[in-house]
């Protein structure tokens, strides 16, 4: 009799266990409780404001990541009540919903309309989508699962390379144009929307700077990637990283060199008094420079610590900020 109670009792647990059905994020309404890939892409976003504070995104919805939202809510001037709705998505910059779907496959045509940049750590139906056409364009992104990881991320830049248009990994206007026919001069010259006839200098440096900030964001895609990889001394690979070797990787995979040690980091980088989200910060753990990470915004950056492996600090933590000598850009 009591295993009959037991059964109905967890029975009953299951069914009000609350749980969304696969959707990209920001189509619908996240809340305490959940638990899905949605929830791990919000956590994301949180972390990017400086919100999360967690290391991992576990893609359950519980008590931190309901004070995170209500204090990127409270943050923003929105109504605090710990839900993740239109208005904390828009806040966020996520677009969602059935009238701003982030993925369209006309059914008359075979053109694509994105209207979403695409990058690694991206999940959901526009992933799918765009694997989808990679695949069909011969980039072989793999089984279209909708994560954007490294294999994804490499069919990318194998189709930008073909297609004569910047090579940085990331899907945004010049690759999606160049998957629906446009030609690879014209397609790398409308980087951020800007079309290749105007020819003015404002827009050539609307495209290198868009260009530029695109490598930035890859850069630290593929950073976050290594979350959890553990510290080795003289590594360089997912296996284990020591602290250089970890930036090393970080910008070799995007296309970018430096110097493999601290030092020869901080001597070739151009100082800046204040960094920017992709910007090398410099520690002095022993004599000169010593540690660095990348820099992430709201005072946190990236790096492999002996101590941690890969791992998101705060540079206000008293350690990093005793330590701190400067930051700089490559």
């Amino acid at each position: 009799m009591k295993k009959v109670v037991m059964s109905v009792i967890l029975a009953g647990s299951l069914l009000v266990l609350p749980t969304v059905s696969g959707a990209a994020l920001g189509d619908q309404t996240l809340r305490e409780g959940i638990r899905h890939g949605d929830v791990e892409e919000l956590q994301d976003a949180l972390r990017d404001t400086g919100h999360f504070n967690s290391s991992n995104s576990t893609g359950y919805f519980g008590p931190v990541t309901n004070k995170s939202v209500r204090a990127f809510q409270k943050s923003k001037g929105l109504s605090v009540d710990g839900i993740a709705g239109p208005n904390t998505f828009s806040a966020l910059g996520v677009s969602g919903g059935s009238s701003s779907s982030s993925s369209k496959v006309s059914a008359s045509s075979s053109s694509i309309n994105f209207s979403q940049t695409l990058r690694q750590g991206s999940r959901g139906s526009a992933v799918r989508t765009l694997q989808n056409a990679l695949n069909n364009n011969g980039a072989n992104a793999g089984t279209a699962d909708g994560v954007f990881g490294p294999n994804t991320a490499s069919a990318v830049r194998s189709f930008q390379r073909s297609a004569g248009i910047g090579v940085d990994g990331i899907a945004g206007p010049q690759t999606y144009k160049a998957l629906n026919g446009g030609s690879g001069s014209s397609a790398s010259s409308s980087s951020g929307g800007s079309t290749a006839s105007s020819g003015s200098t404002g827009s050539v440096s609307n495209s290198a700077s868009s260009a530029s900030s695109s490598t930035v964001e890859s850069i630290i895609s593929t950073a976050r990637g290594q979350i959890g990889a553990s510290y080795v001394w003289g590594g360089t690979t997912p296996s284990g990283f020591d602290c250089s070797g970890f930036l090393n990787y970080a910008f070799h995979q995007n296309g970018q060199s430096m110097p493999r040690t601290v030092a020869s980091i901080y001597s070739a980088a151009t100082k800046v008094s204040s960094p920017q989200r992709g910007d090398i910060v410099f520690f002095e753990t022993r004599t000169g420079p010593s540690h660095a990470g990348i820099y992430l915004g709201n005072n946190q950056f990236i790096h492999s610590g002996s101590s941690t492996g890969v791992t998101i600090s705060n540079m206000s933590n008293p350690y990093w900020s005793k330590a701190y000598m400067g930051a700089g850009r490559l």
